[in-house]
């Protein structure tokens, strides 16, 4: 345990050093809990760790993607504070909270208030935007409400979540012992157009890829997917006796063509069938756009991308606000023109407001506002919708809340807080997390950039490998200790990649004329094919713009981009990838039964857990307690389907091999799967090789989630790869992996084009276009197009001055 000893130089004011003598004073009790100390850490892959961290200095969490980082930090340190914390409301209060299980850990002590900015996706609910996700739509409703002229009324009237509404009516009342009845009547202004009901677009459904008009219905006219001939939803339309079936739709009355696209529910009876007849568009509406995108089948997808047009609300013009709301200015400028504008130019819009009635909200305002601009987030508008912001962006957005906090030993955990962040950038963040740290405040980071790491007081580096090959504690001590220890990361903090002698020749171009996307500016320019593509500048300088809002439809592009990976602890790798599909099938054809048999969560599934593996008990406010099943121990199948064999071993034997050992297995012998081979590949390819199989995707890590879907996507058939900084999440060592990956994807004739901020890839690339020169409407031009050794040796641009530093040159 350390403890902190003072001198007399130290004492307070007035304290003398001891009575009638000169030794000093013992040190007080409270000053010797200057460490967080973790004893016997057992999460996920942590194999008995124990670490020792200083407070009130900044600590670097290192290892490679999958070493036990985070199982570390956030499942284990801040799971405990924030649980702790919860413990101390009442069971009432603690009801309504989450319930955290204790981490599986001997000892936690010294622990403070944890503060978690990690990487999680803000809401992608229509609704929300960077202005209701963080305070200041809050207070600029407030403030239009106070200053703006006309007055329409209180904050709601400028809120897009609250519709108008009014109502009138008789109420009972019991007064003085007798029953009165009473009229009342109220309102409530809010500012949602009534249109887009507060989400800015409107969805028209283009009727001619509903249905054939020249045909009639009995001669198959509707071509919605589920409405064939002969079917309960065909028969519906056919039979509903409101119209002839053998005419042509082009023919209908208007009465009839109403009836046939926008009837409100009916009950009918159809061939002797009670039935709800209901108009084809609203029935179409409710049965498959109300669905999220994500989880339709690929050709009910594939029928609503070509049937649905999403266009701005021409009512309100997507700024999602009534009409009223519109109205109120504040020297001529409205709630709607303040949020549309570019957050740097807003806080001088602010600033230029002087009016002592509202003082301590400009204040705060203002405060909020120029925290955006200080943590590199200048560029966005506070109407731009939080789903579509990269992780990077939302880490830095939740971050704007805590800037200004007056709290001090208090635990900051940041889950690679450089996500996104051009090299030009990272040294702004590291000023902020630097700045956490002097106000006396623990800073705990994950991160692997090496400008990050050399800035820690105190580095803790996991491994020495990845999955259960990691999980223990290689190195602890100072950056200077970490570079001669001789550890994974300590061999590749000083790595550099060199731009190559002779870059590959391109075989064609794919051009993008006139993008205007966002804050692109007219942008013409070809990317090379057949050749490795990196694309670069700083954040918001219209990158993801460029390549997933302007690229040519039909060029073949196969797009992955930093969308997080949706699965339950029931999803693991081999579900995800479809590689159960071909596994279940060897078994099922060998042991002459059904593939079914094969899935834990069908008919081969353990009775007892349903497949879980773990008997889950509800405890109502306490965290619940999760058992291993007793009937099959885990393994997730009943016993009599673990009697069949592939190769001599059961299902839940290949669920627990390891990837690179299933490789091998699925390659020769009785269990030669090509199809599971072809997908095994490709993880190994990827560098998961370590994964097993079965593992529960919620036990992956941010880098592991990113290369798995790297991994599926690699099977589309397609010439042109856009990769969303693929980087993200990976350590020094994968980053090399990874460059010869994209090697192999170009050498094989595929075209790649990857947005990235890492300078290791824009060195490996054949060629750059860095987009710029700034963020927001200062940014959305090309600045550079060249290789990387033209740009180092240029150097016309804030990327070529970072990237000629890296190398050295």
């Amino acid at each position: 345990m350390s403890t902190v000893a003072r001198t007399d130089a130290d004492a307070a004011p007035g304290e003398d050093g001891g009575v009638g003598t000169d030794a000093s004073p013992a040190p007080h009790g409270a000053d010797s809990h200057d460490l967080i100390r973790v004893h016997g850490a057992r999460e996920n892959n942590l194999k008995n760790v124990s670490v020792e961290i200083p407070k009130r200095r900044l600590t670097v969490f290192t290892g490679v993607s999958g070493s036990g980082k985070s199982s570390l930090v956030f499942d284990t340190i801040a799971a405990e504070s924030q649980r702790l914390i919860n413990e101390t409301y009442s069971a009432f209060v603690q009801g309504f909270m989450p319930t955290l299980a204790r981490p599986d850990v001997d000892v936690l002590e010294g622990l403070t208030t944890a503060i978690i900015v990690d990487q999680q996706r803000m809401g992608a609910d229509p609704r929300s935007t960077v202005g209701t996700a963080t305070d200041a739509n809050a207070m600029l409703r407030i403030l239009f409400s106070r200053l703006g002229r006309p007055h329409i009324g209180s904050p709601k009237a400028f809120s897009f979540n609250v519709a108008s509404i009014s109502g009138a009516g008789a109420v009972t009342v019991e007064r003085g012992g007798k029953t009165v009845k009473e009229r009342r009547s109220f309102s409530i202004t809010g500012g949602m157009c009534p249109r887009c009901e507060g989400r800015g677009r409107v969805s028209d459904i283009d009727l001619t890829r509903l249905y054939d008009d020249s045909k009639s219905l009995a001669e198959g006219a509707l071509a919605v997917p589920g409405y064939k001939s002969g079917g309960w939803n065909h028969r519906l339309y056919s039979e509903s006796g409101l119209y002839d079936p053998a005419k042509p739709i082009r023919e209908f009355t208007e009465t009839e063509l109403h009836d046939f696209l926008y009837r409100e529910p009916t009950r009918m009876k159809i061939a002797g069938i009670n039935m709800t007849y209901e108009g084809l568009v609203p029935r179409i509406q409710k049965s498959m756009l109300s669905k999220d995108r994500e989880a339709m089948q690929p050709h009910i997808r594939e029928f609503v991308d070509r049937a649905v047009t999403f266009t701005l609300c021409p009512d309100c013009g997507g700024t999602r606000l009534s009409e009223a709301a519109r109205s109120s200015k504040i020297k001529g400028v409205s709630i709607a023109d303040a949020c549309a504008m570019q957050i740097s130019d807003l806080a001088e819009w602010v600033r230029g407001l002087d009016e002592p009635s509202v003082a301590p909200l400009l204040t705060n305002l203002r405060d909020t506002l120029d925290s955006f601009v200080e943590i590199g987030l200048g560029y966005l508008s506070l109407e731009r919708p939080a789903g579509t912001l990269s992780g990077g962006e939302a880490q830095r957005v939740k971050m704007v809340r805590h800037l200004g906090s007056a709290l001090t030993d208090v635990t900051y955990v940041f889950d690679e807080p450089t996500t996104g962040l051009h090299p030009h950038d990272i040294q702004r963040m590291n000023e902020l997390l630097l700045r956490l740290r002097d106000k006396g405040n623990t800073v705990l980071v994950v991160e692997h950039k090496p400008e990050v790491i050399a800035i820690a007081d105190h580095v803790v580096d996991l491994g020495p490998g990845a999955g259960t090959a990691g999980g223990g504690v290689c190195f602890e001590g100072t950056v200077e200790g970490l570079r001669a220890g001789g550890t994974v990361t300590g061999r590749h903090l000083d790595d550099r990649a060199r731009p190559k002698e002779a870059v590959r020749k391109p075989t064609g171009v794919l051009e993008i004329r006139g993008a205007t996307a966002n804050n692109l500016r007219d942008v013409d320019v070809d990317i090379p094919l057949g050749v490795l593509v990196v694309v670069t500048g700083v954040a918001g300088s219209g990158k993801s713009s460029l390549l997933h809002g302007s690229l040519p439809a039909g060029a073949g592009v196969v797009s992955v981009d930093q969308a997080p990976i949706r699965g339950s602890r029931r999803s693991n790798p081999a579900t995800y990838t479809g590689l159960l599909e071909p596994i279940r099938k060897a078994f099922a054809k060998v042991n002459g039964v059904k593939p079914a048999l094969f899935s834990a969560n069908s008919e081969g599934a353990c009775p007892n857990c349903n497949g879980a593996g773990v008997v889950y008990t509800d405890l109502a406010m306490m965290a619940g307690v999760a058992t291993t099943c007793e009937e099959c121990e885990g393994k997730r199948f009943e016993a009599s389907v673990l009697e069949y064999h592939l190769g001599g071993r059961d299902i839940s034997e290949v669920l627990a091999m390891p990837v690179s050992e299933a490789e091998e297995f699925f390659a020769t012998g009785e269990a030669r799967t090509p199809a599971a081979h072809r997908i095994l590949q490709r993880l190994s390819d990827v560098g998961l090789g370590y994964l097993t199989l079965g593992q529960p995707l919620t036990t992956l890590s941010g880098g592991e989630r990113q290369r798995l879907k790297l991994a599926t996507h690699m099977a589309e058939k397609g010439g042109v790869y856009v990769l969303d900084e693929p980087t993200t999440g990976l350590h020094l060592a994968d980053v090399e992996q990874l460059l010869g990956l994209l090697d192999r994807l170009v050498d094989s004739g595929k075209s790649v084009v990857v947005i990235e901020h890492h300078q290791a890839v824009m060195a490996h690339a054949d060629w750059i276009i860095d987009l710029g020169p700034g963020a927001g409407h200062d940014g959305g031009r090309v600045v550079y197009e060249g290789t990387p050794a033209d740009l180092i040796t240029t150097r016309p641009t804030l990327t070529g001055e970072h990237l000629a530093k890296y190398v050295g040159a």
